[in-house]
């Protein structure tokens, strides 16, 4: 949160000043070397609830505080929000090698890299820290600093209280946490915009898991970069966020590059950016989608932390996650309120909200935090979500079946039906082809044109081949495969067949 250099003193919110009565009197009430957690949603106001501990911690009890952050605007945002609450601190950059003055200061604010490395070369010592407090705490880069600091209170802040790392726990670290007020709760009392959100089917088989549990970059950029999903996002923008200031979450640097040509080609304004800008074309480039009203800027994750921008309308997931932190902090970038703004956009085209449910439902962050292993294996795997999409023949292709009464045919259903009656299942795809048949002939003048018409249902046929497959228990890639080209040479056959019958 950008504020100017000298700042009035910060006023809370009700929920703030509670949390904060809450934390305190934890700590209160706790042996002087506890690790504790707070989570409050992104757009709640962290930095306001732990700047304002910092502040009260430091004249209650004159001991020192440390503030780790991951990045260095961070780092400078901090110390920029600190200042404001009447807190005097020094940035332990890169260019502070040691800490002559360190008396004149009892708040320190540091990154997590420069800080570990001058602690371990004994450059820097800082005495009497009382209190250590985590931003970001779900990163496990701060682990390595715990040891240093294990005499003080450690208070670890985070909007979602849930590893980066399946296999170190946060509850390993941490002995109790603290929930704040829910994100429906933020919108209900106009702190947080309600989300409108959108969600398309997008077939993720192609993507592949890395080490870290989360789609790799490459296989992101395989699926979409291509032409087909490129086409389906601007459609998806045109029919949804149209001239709204809009903000596009990519997986992988080609992809956004892709994004970005795709969309000027179609006539609009927009913008790339990713980690390899420098410090000033990003700022450059941030000012001018502040300003311009209906820009849209691409970007790799380097907008999920640190970055506020409350004019945004539209966010746009055009890419998959296994990771419910960036699922909520991508969302999170467009629910700051405005006097003319209490609503933005959502467009998910990952699947992302099949997977974690909408963005504002409860969410149970204690047994999130206490079991997480249980947590990590309830979430819908991707074949599951697929099981649930439906396939809507998009209008211009009904229109082409307009002669037609019925065009539907429910593969799941039709299968309850065969299975009753003690038939072949077989019989559904059978059943099936029939009717498409029956409708590509209904709409036809000859047999030619019958067989054009059924080319176009190649995404239909896929579907309810795949619906199919599900009910037979055989969902194999090479099963489903040759049942669509065995469907496809069938629907010909039986097309040519009516047509004999006609003449």
């Amino acid at each position: 949160m950008e504020l100017p250099k000298e700042t009035k003193e910060k006023t809370l919110y009700d929920y703030q000043e509670e949390d904060l009565n809450t934390i305190f009197k934890c700590l209160d009430e706790s042996p002087d070397d506890i690790n504790l957690l707070y989570q409050l949603p992104t757009g709640g106001g962290k930095t306001v609830v732990f700047s304002e501990i910092a502040k009260r911690y430091i004249n209650k009890t004159k001991k020192k505080v440390v503030v780790l952050t991951h990045r260095i605007e961070l780092s400078n945002q901090t110390s920029r929000m600190l200042r404001g609450f009447g807190v005097k601190n020094k940035i332990i950059n890169s260019e502070v090698k040691e800490l002559s003055d360190q008396d004149d200061y009892m708040c320190f604010v540091a990154m997590v890299e420069t800080l570990n490395n001058r602690l371990q070369d004994d450059k820097v010592k800082i005495n009497d820290i009382g209190l250590v407090i985590i931003d970001e705490a779900h990163y496990n880069s701060f682990r390595k600093l715990f040891k240093y600091f294990n005499k003080s209170i450690i208070l670890g802040v985070t909007a979602t209280p849930l590893s980066s790392n399946i296999k170190l726990p946060m509850k390993d670290n941490y002995q109790k946490l603290i929930v704040g007020e829910s994100i429906s709760s933020l919108i209900s009392k106009n702190f947080l915009a309600k989300a409108n959100m959108y969600s398309y089917d997008v077939s993720l088989k192609s993507l592949k898991l890395g080490i870290s549990g989360d789609y790799t970059v490459k296989s992101s950029d395989e699926l979409y970069g291509n032409q087909n999903m490129l086409s389906k996002l601007v459609s998806a923008y045109e029919e949804i966020a149209k001239g709204t200031k809009t903000l596009i979450f990519n997986n992988g640097i080609n992809t956004s590059l892709y994004v970005r040509d795709t969309f000027r080609k179609a006539g609009y304004n927009i913008r790339h950016l990713d980690n390899k800008n420098s410090a000033s074309e990003r700022k450059e480039i941030l000012e001018w989608f502040s300003k311009t009203p209906d820009a849209i800027l691409t970007s790799v994750s380097i907008l999920t932390t640190g970055f506020d921008e409350p004019t945004v309308e539209t966010i746009i997931l055009n890419r998959a996650t296994k990771s419910l932190t960036l699922y909520f902090q991508m969302i999170g970038r467009g629910s700051r309120i405005l006097p003319n703004k209490n609503e933005f956009t959502v467009v998910d085209l990952g699947n992302n909200v099949a997977r974690f449910g909408l963005w504002d439902a409860p969410i149970d962050w204690q047994e999130i935090f206490h079991f997480p292993d249980f947590y990590l294996e309830s979430i819908k795997n991707d074949e599951e979500i697929e099981r649930d999409f439906v396939y809507e023949m998009p209008p211009e292709l009904k229109e082409l079946f307009g002669k037609s009464k019925n065009i539907e045919f429910d593969i799941k259903a039709e299968y309850k039906k065969v299975f009753a009656q003690g038939l072949k299942s077989k019989t559904v795809l059978e059943k099936s082809i029939e009717q498409h048949a029956t409708i590509c002939v209904e709409n036809s003048e000859d047999v030619f044109d019958a067989r054009i018409l059924a080319k176009k249902l190649k995404e239909e046929i896929a579907y309810r081949v795949r619906q199919y497959s599900y009910c037979i228990m055989n969902n194999t890639k090479n099963y489903k495969e040759w049942l669509e080209e065995d469907y496809e040479r069938k629907l010909r056959s039986k097309i040519s067949q009516k047509f004999a019958q006609r003449m």
